[in-house]
């Protein structure tokens, strides 16, 4: 049986990428698939140094657990049209554990200018990692929260469609 992850890699303790990576989480608990979370707010990464990066215990806990992971949800935060900064160290600091995984996205943002920012990030894992990306992917707005929830139900059922699209690829792909 195929395992999921979904990662939040956001370090606002008021995220709206964790919120949707949240309501992926729960989606695929419903649906009963192996599935672990993991917050990257909540682990002591440092900056890739490409050198004593690695040995750090969060660093081999993170790449381990990616590692067991068949299909990965990322919940990222985009800053400056593009996925923070935490996200692309986070890959910096897994590297290869990556390889061959399927990989979809669920994206927080300000505004709608930056719809395609993850594009960069996907082709990098796709190229580098020959990761399989989920071209369905969820991009919410501030709009689409209200406080601690998703107000917006067309998000809600976008990050459940990207949800169950994983365990489609995943299943497909690992059977």
């Amino acid at each position: 049986m195929p395992k999921h992850l979904v990662i939040s890699t956001s370090g606002n303790p008021h995220s709206n990428s964790r919120r949707m990576g949240r309501v992926a989480f729960a989606h695929l608990k419903k649906r009963k698939v192996a599935c672990d979370w993991i917050d990257i707010r909540e682990m002591e990464l440092p900056l890739c140094d490409a050198d004593k990066c690695y040995g750090m215990p969060d660093s081999r806990k993170l790449r381990t657990t990616i590692q067991r992971a068949d299909g990965i949800l990322v919940a990222a935060p985009v800053y400056n049209y593009d996925v923070a900064a935490a996200a692309k160290n986070m890959i910096e600091l897994t590297g290869s554990a990556w390889e061959d995984k399927i990989v979809g996205f669920l994206c927080a943002a300000g505004g709608g200018g930056s719809y395609m920012s993850v594009m960069a990030y996907a082709n990098s894992l796709m190229l580098d990692f020959r990761c399989v990306i989920v071209p369905r992917f969820a991009f919410a707005t501030s709009d689409a929260f209200n406080g601690e929830h998703i107000s917006d139900k067309k998000i809600t059922q976008r990050i459940k469609d990207v949800a169950d699209e994983l365990i489609r690829f995943t299943e497909a792909l690992r059977s």
